[in-house]
């Protein structure tokens, strides 16, 4: 078992953590069926000469170990575009779950608040380094992009 550490967003540290860990704080042991764990076993490179062997970040990971291919032994180092990679990856992810609750809740008519259903989102995961309000204002703008309006509405009102 050989782990490596890398930088993401720390929301989005506390969502892989509670996602697969049940809020332990051992390293983050993916299974084998997740995209994820496959994404992180193409980036899993040689680590260069002059790089240190002790890595830092806030999200410790036990790297994919297979039977045939890549040995983690040797194949230990993420470099800093490929934690870009995996952090763009587990964000998408989470934008997903988290708009599929939204619209879920839209669909129903509405039995909750939006910002309700964002808390319990939060609770759910575990997730407190971020707003509810900062989450939300992201669904809107998605939202707005998704549902894109042909024309805005003219404003009738004159100001004197």
């Amino acid at each position: 078992m050989i782990t490596t550490k890398i930088n993401v967003t720390p929301y989005l540290a506390e969502y892989i953590k509670s996602k697969f860990n049940c809020l332990s704080d051992e390293p983050l042991k993916i299974p084998d069926a997740e995209d994820l764990y496959h994404v992180i076993w193409k980036l899993m490179v040689k680590r260069p000469d002059g790089i240190s062997p002790i890595d830092t970040g806030n999200l410790a990971i036990i790297l994919p170990e297979r039977r045939v291919g890549k040995d983690p032994m040797y194949y230990n180092y993420l470099s800093p575009r490929s934690q870009n990679i995996i952090e763009k990856y587990i964000s998408r992810h989470f934008n997903n779950e988290l708009h599929q609750m939204l619209e879920e809740n839209e669909q129903n008519g509405r039995p909750l608040n939006n910002i309700d259903v964002v808390h319990q989102f939060m609770c759910v995961y575990n997730i407190d380094s971020i707003t509810e309000d900062a989450l939300l204002k992201n669904y809107y703008r998605w939202r707005d992009l998704v549902r894109r309006k042909d024309r805005r509405r003219e404003y009738k009102r004159r100001y004197k």
